[in-house]
């Protein structure tokens, strides 16, 4: 039985919009509309017990889980959401003691997550050039528990003449133009390592899929994840007219060897582009 206590995270939940994520301190207090949640009172209590405020109202007591700490993250940038975040993690793989390679550390989300997996042997190098969102970042990854498991470093992969790690399994690419580093990627990827792209926009994932074939990579894969999600009740169950829709584009590939230079293009490109490159070869 796990018990609640002094600096202890707690997710004081109330129903699914209204939920507060805060470190326990007897001293603080959480004035809301619901009334008034002393954190005192959580002390000694098992996770998953409840609280019942000055007005009556009552909270449960959840131990966070790291899909609680994203969607409480700061937000200093557009956030990589977890419906997205588990595709990326199942698809490419991602497992305890993997090397991580993260080009866009942004708020720091998709950080953490990955950093929540591949922990304890394994770690996440994650690379940015904006001091504000950094700061964001580190607080936030902090926040989660994470610090231990993930290096943040200040650097333009774009123009970089040392690549600062090898032999890294996955990469993970937040960029607006994510085809500018791919080659730098491919240095730093062991053989056949996955690739996953952030992209907001179709535009992006045509250049990005041009650019990963010119590049190298095969077993390319565009991808797009809309949770729906359904209001369970006794006689009127229905479909919630809230949800997350839209929220970006997932382009997947795996570094592989096309063998250029001692064969013919049409045989060394993936299956599904040698039709178009011979339909363009013949005009």
């Amino acid at each position: 039985m796990t018990k609640i206590k002094q600096n202890s995270p707690v997710l004081f939940y109330f129903n699914q919009s209204k939920k507060w994520l805060v470190k326990i301190s007897k001293k603080d207090s959480l004035h809301t509309h619901i009334g008034v949640i002393k954190h005192a009172d959580a002390i000694g209590k098992e996770y998953g017990s409840r609280l019942v405020t000055n007005k009556d109202k009552y909270v449960y007591l959840i131990e966070p889980t790291m899909y609680d700490y994203v969607m409480k993250l700061q937000h200093g940038t557009q956030i990589v959401y977890p419906k997205d975040i588990g595709y990326i993690i199942a698809r490419a793989g991602i497992g305890s003691g993997q090397k991580i390679l993260e080009i866009g550390t942004g708020s720091g989300s998709l950080t953490s997550f990955v950093a929540s997996v591949v922990k304890p042997r394994g770690h996440v190098y994650t690379f940015d050039v904006d001091d504000n969102f950094m700061k964001i970042a580190e607080k936030n990854i902090k926040k989660a528990g994470m610090s231990k498991y993930v290096t943040q470093q200040k650097l333009d992969i774009k123009i970089a003449k040392k690549m600062p790690i090898e032999e890294a399994d996955v990469a993970l690419i937040d960029l607006g133009d994510p085809w500018t580093v791919l080659p730098q990627v491919r240095k730093m990827l062991k053989g056949s390592g996955s690739v996953f792209a952030i992209c907001p926009t179709m535009n992006q994932l045509e250049k990005l899929t041009i650019a990963l074939v010119e590049n190298e990579f095969t077993d390319i894969e565009s991808t797009e994840h809309i949770i729906r999600t359904i209001e369970a009740r006794e006689g009127k169950t229905r479909h919630s007219f809230q949800g997350i829709g839209h929220t970006t584009y997932l382009c997947y590939a795996r570094k592989a060897f096309f063998g250029r230079g001692s064969r013919k293009k049409s045989d060394v490109l993936p299956e599904e582009t040698q039709s178009d490159v011979e339909s363009e070869e013949s005009t």
